[in-house]
């Protein structure tokens, strides 16, 4: 069985910014939606945005948009997350997340069939 391989993230003073990338690894089926999750100590994991990989549609929970960017690359499979002018309320455990299934959209963390490692943002004020 495949997984989903986490890089990027770390550590940023409020105002910064900071590009998270995820690429599946052994997955062999194709990924139609794929995500970016965030959880912060104590919280249930966030969606904070989803893409259609085939169809290029974006989602974003109100509390990210117009400062994060999710992209994905066809050529090399890659999923990304720009994150701009982060707050310190952006802070967390980031992880991935990808579906097999054709419809996308902002969905629950149980609705993925594949989840990556999760990666610390901190945020610095």
């Amino acid at each position: 069985q495949g997984q989903l391989e986490q890089s990027g993230g770390g550590s940023v003073q409020a105002g910064g910014s900071l590009r998270l990338s995820c690429r599946p690894s052994g997955v062999t089926e194709n990924l139609f939606c794929m995500g970016w999750f965030r959880q912060a100590p104590g919280k249930e994991p966030e969606g904070a945005a989803s893409i259609h990989t085939r169809l290029g549609t974006r989602y974003y929970a109100d509390s990210v948009k117009d400062r994060f960017t999710i992209s994905h690359v066809y050529a090399n499979n890659t999923l990304y997350l720009q994150m701009n002018d982060l707050k310190s309320e952006d802070a967390g455990v980031y992880f991935c997340a990808a579906q097999t299934g054709f419809a996308c959209r902002l969905m629950k963390v149980h609705e993925y069939q594949y989840r990556g490692q999760g990666t610390q943002v901190t945020v610095s004020s």
